[in-house]
């Protein structure tokens, strides 16, 4: 049987009755005693058989399970040299979710294989445990030679050894560099770094050493080499900037002046020049898009607001950036003036994100002129005014023309406005949508969902507006996971973070996404994901909207979206069909 790219079918190879090797597709997990956690998902094979197109991942997990409680050892065989194929393992752990009442696998631990353990695992602690599950990650380079290539993966264990075949083949086609839609993980500051790593935190100095910016640049490098951006917000709710997030300035009104770059640089250098990615499978690119340390206090003193000396230290301080940047030659990141404050926060008088009030609009005007008075016409490096938008979006879509030109909006809400899109598309502005994260309880195949929302509506992206924050204990009493794709490496004696199952479901989805953008039809993967076609992925215009938005409540909106039941139940094979698609168009590529 035919499967595709980053899949394998759930396979089952059986040995002796003291032990058995299992294998699952990256759609599906095992848990604790090695059974499938998704319903519906697709029957046994007795091999594992994955395809792939040139320059991406092919994924499948295993599974040792023993019939008594003992030690094992799984072995993964290396691809021939000349293949170019490499092999990454992973060790998934279990977090006991308490509002589901079972345990689900998700942060991915890698191991060098042969790799020996215990069941049950006694630093996973479940009680009980019959089956340890790992993740396997082919990575497929672009100047491989389509074929067929295969491995053997090993367990001995109580007393008994087996084998199973892994075989890879090939695709003549490869996957484009370039993403059809820009999947965001966003964050705020570095303060968690003290809670995350604490081993690497209580060292002395440690937020002036090199491996406080090897951390950031950790994050930065995980998420590319996932095929995503990632955002750090370096400012607070009343203005307070970290360190790391912007230059060091001194000076007031005309004197107000960058002392200093250095920590700036450090950050923010390797990103812009790309230099950070140097060693990734992805290779080097500069990230393509970051916020700006900009807000109401930075780099002017709001108590100078509507007064020349605002403007004067304003202007100042941007020019010169803008003139640090293009001598640098830092022009290929989008860089975002973009507020993120409330008036309820009780910072500042105005609403910057999710403006509902029009008289909110005028502080934004006076940014714009601004940034006009301090960056010169023709200048290389890119600015953009972001706004987030929810309530008064389609208002501020009008008012806010040739002042805003980067929007991020309720998901849910934009797609009343399906008429707005090509106006903004045809003025040259970027357009995303943003929302949450799946937790871990959900089928694995809805973490395309919004992927595949984004590239349906032809938005440019999608932001999941918190993805660092496993909660407080994230091993042993987990949230869910719904404000985190990544894990911190510190229990495990890893200076950064570890990938989730998640996001490498995710990665697996924005790989197939780029091979549909060049190759297949919004239609056809529609159909295949949940029987829908392009036009199910909006919302008919609601009555809500052409009333006044002062009006509206949050009870209110959530009523107006409505969505067609075919999104209530996303199936665990969904993502599986339209790779199948996604595969043949790559290997009838030439």
């Amino acid at each position: 049987m035919k499967l595709s790219l980053c899949a394998a079918l759930c396979g089952l190879w059986t040995i002796a009755a003291a032990g058995e090797l299992t294998a699952l597709a990256d759609s599906m997990r095992f848990d604790a005693s090695g059974m499938v956690i998704e319903a519906g998902a697709s029957p046994p094979s007795r091999s594992i058989e994955l395809e792939g197109a040139r320059g991406g991942y092919v994924s499948c997990q295993v599974a040792v399970k023993l019939a008594r409680p003992g030690g094992y050892r799984l072995s993964v065989d290396a691809f021939p040299v000349a293949s170019g194929l490499e092999t990454d393992v992973y060790r998934e752990w279990l977090h006991w979710v308490p509002a589901a009442k079972r345990h689900y696998p998700d942060a991915l631990i890698p191991v060098r294989t042969p790799y020996s353990g215990t069941l049950p695992d006694p630093d996973n602690r479940v009680a009980g445990q019959t089956a340890q599950a790992f993740w396997i990650d082919v990575w497929i380079p672009e100047r491989a030679r389509p074929g067929a290539y295969a491995v053997t993966v090993r367990l001995n264990g109580d007393g008994t050894e087996s084998s199973m075949p892994l075989r890879v083949r090939v695709l003549p086609g490869a996957i484009p560099a370039d993403d059809a839609v820009a999947i965001d993980h966003n964050s705020y500051g570095t303060s968690w770094f003290s809670s995350q790593y604490p081993k690497l935190a209580l060292a002395p100095g440690f937020y002036d050493s090199e491996q406080f910016y090897e951390l950031i640049h950790a994050y930065h490098r995980l998420f590319y080499e996932h095929r995503g951006v990632f955002h750090q917000l370096g400012y607070g709710h009343g203005g307070k900037v970290g360190p790391e997030f912007a230059p060091r300035l001194e000076g007031s009104g005309k004197t107000r002046r960058i002392a200093d770059w250095t920590a700036y640089d450090r950050h923010y250098g390797p990103l812009f020049d790309g230099s950070a990615f140097a060693r990734t499978r992805r290779g080097p690119r500069p990230v393509p898009f970051a916020y700006l340390p900009v807000n109401p206090e930075w780099p002017a003193s709001f108590l100078w607001w509507g007064e020349a000396g605002y403007e004067r230290e304003f202007v100042n301080v941007m020019s010169a950036m803008e003139g640090h940047f293009r001598e640098k030659g830092w022009t290929q990141t989008r860089l975002e003036l973009f507020f993120n404050h409330k008036k309820r926060y009780k910072g500042f008088p105005w609403d910057g994100d999710e403006a509902r009030f029009a008289r909110d609009y005028a502080y934004m005007k006076e940014y714009a002129r601004l940034m006009r008075a301090a960056v010169p016409a023709g200048s290389p490096v890119k600015f953009v005014f972001r706004a987030d938008v929810s309530w008064t979006m389609e208002r501020q879509f009008r008012e806010l023309a040739g002042v805003v030109n980067f929007w991020v909006c309720g998901g849910g809400m934009f797609s009343w406005y399906r008429e707005a899109l090509p106006a903004l598309k045809q003025r040259g502005d970027i357009v995303w949508i943003y929302g949450g994260t799946p937790p871990v309880s959900e089928p694995l195949s809805h973490m395309a969902t919004d992927p595949l929302r984004t590239w349906q509506m032809g938005v440019d992206g999608f932001v999941r507006w918190q993805t660092v924050d496993p909660g407080p204990d994230p091993w042993f009493q987990s949230n869910g996971g719904g404000e985190t794709l990544v894990y911190p490496g510190d229990r495990f004696g890893v200076r950064g973070p570890l990938a989730s199952i998640r996001l490498k479901a995710e990665r697996n989805a924005l790989q197939d996404l780029a091979v549909l953008k060049a190759l297949g039809s919004r239609e056809e993967a529609a159909r295949r994901f949940n029987g829908t076609i392009p036009d199910e992925w909006w919302t008919a215009r609601p009555a809500i909207a052409d009333t006044d938005p002062d009006d509206w409540s949050n009870a209110t909106i959530d009523d107006a979206e409505v969505r067609s039941p075919k999104f209530a139940n996303i199936d665990a094979d969904a993502w599986k069909r339209v790779r199948e698609y996604a595969m043949r168009l790559a290997g009838e590529a030439h």
